[in-house]
């Protein structure tokens, strides 16, 4: 009898599995009430691509969201990258599918362009050198198609069907005359591609341990087998073509992987990088082995500058690099002189040395090491040029968070350099901004300098709130000019651009039910004028109250949140409701910038795919951004005490919305995407302060990342 009982009870739950998986082989796609769909299905404002001469303002327009079949398309995840194989561009590629031109020279005057195809998707938009064309990708159903727009006349024209090969990006590059583009089409010589489901495989999968210690960090969509590094070969194979505006094509250099092409200042030489074999299992596609040449433009070789190894392996630490030669790039303030970098620690961010880096010139012929130009203390991390007397040098260390800003003449080379920023690079409030840059005669973008002076563009971010500003430095004396700075209380105002020449600002200007839009005006006007006119797409939101909380964690660090109150909520009768809050942790090395708030009531509240914003709609109070600072100071890792301080932040902020009399502390849910899921378990494990969690696309393991994870090291 108890043997009957139990074969009846195995029969039932068999029945229940079955009608189950009848009843979900039924479903359909959902859609959301329709106070969220009205946030979702909307048309969004464009993207803007303003020319460096500030008369053309290129305007994209793009769906909100793929369609389910853009989502349902076939994806290969090899080396790296995730790539359609279909039409030979990245699968995750997010198109555009209507573009205008918004003359502002004068009175805005915003045209539709003519001629663009049916259904476009549209995506690698390239000005020419002369700002008088625009060049741009289109994928369609079997490939990716080259379009070359005509500015002045708004009418756009197909010069290459869809053989282009997009995979590894630097799809299109402009040749100095504007009159030709370098693209990379579908190699003529590759091979078909091989299902590596239905393919038996001819051997096993053998990795060698050669018995060297090192160290490496995990990596999505690596090569798994052979039948991974020959698909990955031939999706990345292609041939470059030079190709005129009216499609007339030549061949300039065949059938390799060529994975960046960067055209000299003055036109005449073309930098061109190659990956090459051997392939890893361990590492991703930008540290396969790789050959740097430089061409004439006619294609015809000048010389191999760089034949770099694989790198599947590199000393300990986030500031470990490689020791060969690296960041070649062309100097912008010259015809054609070559820069690159060469670690002077052997790339090992554990030796004990005075300098780090090196940066060294090269020029034609490019033979040899070159000269040595100036020594970076941290890691290198950029030069901005503007004249033959002052260049600007930036490094950073990760450890630190220490960066330095450098000035030094690159024509007296004994000269040493002078440090002009010593900062925390994650101290907002003594940010120093951005240095103001022009086009110079080669089109490059170079700092403006008159009178022995810089100008430079700030966020603004001071205890007391934001306000962007434009001020000027003297370089020899350090002394700083403030030329503008923004005194809206109600709106947020930042500057986009600074145009020396004219004495004009380009700035954008937005309040949480105002669209962000574009104006101009004069450094000492008051009133600006518009360049667009972009309409609020989230109307469903205009009357959601919304503020920047601040509040203090039970160790005395201050914290912020943006906290939205459900829709209708009347703010008089304080009724009781639940609490999404979302957060990401971040790690300081100090308490003073952890307790900074950048965050401003006055920014545009968009609810982008991922936002919590939605449940306002439903009846939710919502702490969107909630600080979450983790702190190790001086030889602590922040993550030493993880779980510790993200209990210590939850509960300050469920604390703070508390006070105001605004929630019910029993109905409380955190939520997280990434890093952020990662907090959620682990605050749903070791505190009882939520009722539920929203864990998105998280990694839970760390077992298995050794050798760090997120922002902090390990070993």
């Amino acid at each position: 009898m108890k043997k009957f009982k139990i074969t009846v009870a195995a029969i039932g739950a068999l029945m229940c599995f079955i009608n189950t998986a009848n009843a979900q082989e039924k479903l359909t796609y959902q859609k959301p009430s329709k106070e969220i769909l009205d946030l979702v299905d909307v048309e969004l404002a464009p993207r803007t691509f303003l020319d460096s001469k500030n008369e053309v303002m290129l305007l994209a327009y793009r769906d909100a969201y793929k369609s389910i079949e853009e989502l349902s398309i076939k994806e290969m995840r090899l080396g790296g990258l995730r790539i359609d194989p279909k039409t030979f561009i990245g699968s995750r590629t997010r198109y555009y599918n209507n573009v205008k031109v918004n003359f502002i020279e004068e009175k805005p005057k915003v045209i539709q362009v003519s001629g663009l195809p049916n259904q476009p998707k549209l995506a690698n938009f390239s000005w020419s050198p002369d700002e008088k064309k625009v060049a741009f990708t289109n994928t369609v159903k079997n490939g990716v198609e080259v379009w070359v727009l005509d500015v002045k006349k708004c009418q756009v024209k197909k010069i290459v069907s869809a053989k282009a090969n997009a995979n590894l990006g630097d799809v299109i590059n402009w040749f100095k005359d504007s009159q030709s583009l370098l693209i990379k089409l579908k190699s003529s010589n590759s091979k078909p591609l091989i299902d590596g489901e239905n393919e038996i495989p001819a051997g096993p999968t053998i990795s060698v341990n050669n018995g060297k210690k090192a160290q490496n960090r995990t990596y999505q969509d690596l090569l798994k087998n052979k039948i991974d590094e020959h698909n990955f070969e031939q999706l990345a194979l292609s041939d470059l073509y030079k190709v005129n505006l009216d499609g007339e094509m030549e061949p300039w250099l065949a059938n390799d992987m060529f994975r960046n092409v960067s055209f000299s200042p003055d036109g005449e030489f073309v930098m061109v990088k190659t990956i090459a074999r051997p392939f890893s299992y361990i590492v991703p596609y930008y540290r396969f082995a790789s050959k740097t040449t430089i061409y004439n433009k006619d294609g015809s070789l000048v010389k191999i500058i760089a034949d770099d190894p694989l790198v599947e392996d590199m000393p300990k630490g986030f500031m470990s690099t490689v020791s060969h030669k690296r960041s070649f790039q062309w100097r912008a303030d010259k015809p054609s002189s070559l820069i690159y970098v060469k670690a002077l620690d052997g790339g090992d961010a554990n030796k004990e040395v005075e300098f780090r880096d090196e940066v060294f010139e090269l020029n034609h012929p490019f033979e040899g090491d070159g000269k040595s130009m100036v020594k970076t203390i941290n890691r290198y991390s950029g030069i901005s040029w503007s004249t033959d007397e002052v260049a600007f040098l930036y490094d950073y260390w990760w450890n630190t968070r220490n960066a330095k800003t450098y000035t030094f003449n690159p024509s007296k080379l004994d000269n040493d350099p002078q440090i002009i920023f010593d900062r925390n690079y994650q101290d907002k409030y003594n940010d120093p901004g951005d240095l103001v840059m022009v086009k110079n005669e080669f089109g490059r973008n170079i700092v403006h300098q008159k009178d022995g002076k810089v100008s430079l563009i700030s966020d603004g971010f001071t205890k007391e709130g934001q306000f962007p500003m434009l001020y000027s430095m003297n370089l020899s004396s350090g002394k700083k000019e403030t030329l503008y700075k923004s005194k809206m209380a109600d709106k947020l105002e930042n500057i986009i651009r600074f145009i020396p020449k004219t004495g004009q600002l380009i700035t954008r200007i937005e309040s949480p039910n105002e669209y962000p839009n574009y104006y101009i005006k004069k450094l000492k006007s008051k009133k600006p004028s518009a360049l667009t006119s972009f309409e609020n797409p989230f109307k469903g939101l205009e009357d959601v109250h919304k503020e920047v909380i601040t509040y203090k964690r039970e160790d005395g660090i201050e914290l912020s949140g943006t906290l939205y109150l459900p829709l209708g909520y009347d703010q008089e009768k304080k009724e009781k409701v639940p609490l999404i809050m979302w957060a990401y942790p971040v790690e300081y090395k100090d308490k003073s910038t952890a307790g900074q708030n950048t965050q401003n009531a006055n920014q545009f509240t968009y609810p982008y795919y991922g936002s919590p914003i939605y449940w306002v709609t439903k009846g939710y109070a919502v702490l969107d951004d909630a600080a979450f600072p983790i702190i190790g100071e001086e030889d602590e890792e922040p993550n030493d005490s993880f779980r510790k301080q993200l209990v210590a932040n939850a509960e300050a902020g469920i604390n703070a919305v508390d006070e105001l009399g605004y929630i019910d502390k029993s109905r409380v849910a955190i939520g997280g995407h990434s890093y952020g899921a990662f907090m959620v378990a682990n605050l749903l494990s070791h505190s009882n302060l939520f009722a539920a969690g929203i864990a998105r696309s998280g990694a839970y393991n760390r077992t298995l990342t050794p050798f760090g994870f997120q922002s902090e090291e390990r070993s």
